[in-house]
């Protein structure tokens, strides 16, 4: 079954439209891109949003973490995506330490928009006064909660975030305070996939998983891990797509979607 979409069919989609499908119980599809090339093809395929991450630093730079990522950095990998899609929703990541203010977080965001073509910012971390601040400029915000990769030097190493009950509390209760703060989507990040359900329950917004369980509205891979074209071990909450597929990377996205909808995938290994 092909996902491709016809020149008739694509309408541009907005943070309402992702909206609708959480009120609807339809599953929101999400990739990582970096490039035209990628971004034109995931578009094709019909993925919902498409996410500009940091973890360019490490896919596609070479680093082992995605703190190296400088803003020109997203900037430039943000405009390229832009140029490729024509449906999804384009998200871009802030990298490490471009929100250490309020006034530094507009100023980053805004370059985000205006020079890269984003539509939404997303920003790692229980960041409330600064999600309201570039809520009220107009700017739509994406949380993150759960593991925080620009936060590696103080976790010590990656690993699942919200196991203990007090953990778990603290989180729920970012995720609201976000959202109060005007946070038009979340993702959530490494996270027990109960604990990830019972977020995803509590909020209106919509609430996509990298890790964290099937019952989120939606989902999120870095593409060269679904691929398994990366430099270093693909992660357990991914899956290799590409050798499922035969091979092929355009099937390989359509089955990402494909199973994401029908909430074939993740499954229990993927999880926590």
């Amino acid at each position: 079954m092909t996902h491709y979409l016809t020149d008739a069919a694509v309408k541009p989609l907005s943070i309402l439209d992702l909206v609708a499908m959480k009120k609807a119980g339809e599953k929101i599809t999400c990739l990582t891109a970096y490039d035209a090339s990628f971004s034109s093809m995931l578009d094709k395929a019909g993925i919902d949003a498409i996410l500009v991450g940091d973890s360019l630093g490490m896919v596609v730079q070479g680093h082992d973490s995605t703190l190296p990522v400088s803003l020109t950095d997203m900037v430039y990998h943000t405009a390229c995506v832009a140029r490729g899609r024509r449906r999804s929703l384009l998200i871009a990541d802030l990298p490490f330490m471009s929100c250490a203010t309020t006034e530094h977080a507009a100023r980053n965001a805004a370059r985000l928009i205006q020079e890269g073509g984003a539509q939404v910012v997303k920003l790692e971390g229980a960041r409330p006064e600064i999600v309201e601040f570039l809520s009220n400029q107009g700017i739509a915000v994406c949380g993150h909660l759960g593991l925080l990769p620009q936060s590696i030097n103080q976790l010590g190493r990656y690993r699942v975030q919200g196991r203990e009950h007090a953990d778990a509390e603290k989180i729920i209760e970012q995720a609201r305070q976000l959202e109060q703060a005007g946070a038009v989507v979340l993702v959530l990040e490494c996270i027990p996939a109960r604990l990830a359900a019972e977020i995803t329950r509590s909020l209106h917004i919509p609430v996509i998983g990298i890790g964290a369980g099937v019952d989120c509205d939606g989902q999120v891979l870095v593409l060269y891990d679904m691929l398994d074209i990366g430099m270093g071990k693909r992660p357990v909450f991914s899956k290799n797509f590409l050798r499922a597929a035969g091979g092929s990377i355009d099937a390989a996205v359509e089955q990402y979607v494909t199973e994401v909808r029908q909430s074939l995938f993740p499954t229990e290994e993927h999880g926590f």
